[in-house]
């Protein structure tokens, strides 16, 4: 995997001196819901952003997701997601979620093992997978 294996990358948007967000370092949370996917060999796989999504500055015209349906930095489309943290209030890693649309579905707690239950899990109490045969 080549977004962010550690969990531990984020961009940073200043909009003030002192205030900011920090935004999750996930390539494809913005735009995973199944109606944005692809295939690949009859497999459905997850649309995902390119780098420009977390530039702030790109504007109208630059490609931001592979399937292109994103048009501007940090847009969620409808069952997209990130996770954020506003250093001016320092109130902790918080979720932000797209406006619901008809294929919306979302639920508040993280699938077990998922990256984003991973991201609100201290490191040293991560579990180790193991290989079933």
């Amino acid at each position: 995997m080549l977004g962010d294996p550690d969990i531990n990358l984020t961009t940073f948007v200043q909009s003030s001196d002192t205030a900011g967000i920090l935004y999750a370092y996930e390539v494809a949370d913005a735009c995973e819901a199944d109606n944005f996917g692809y295939k690949i060999d009859g497999v459905l796989v997850s649309d995902f952003v390119f780098p420009a999504w977390f530039e702030a500055f790109r504007k109208a015209g630059t490609q931001f997701d592979y399937g292109n349906h994103i048009k501007k930095p940090f847009q969620l489309l409808p069952g997209g997601y990130i996770s954020y943290f506003d250093v001016a209030t320092g109130g902790g890693w918080q979720q932000k979620t797209a406006e619901k649309g008809s294929s919306y579905k979302y639920t508040a707690r993280p699938h077990v093992g998922s990256r984003r239950e991973r991201r609100r899990t201290l490191r040293d109490q991560w579990l180790i997978s193991t290989v079933k045969h």
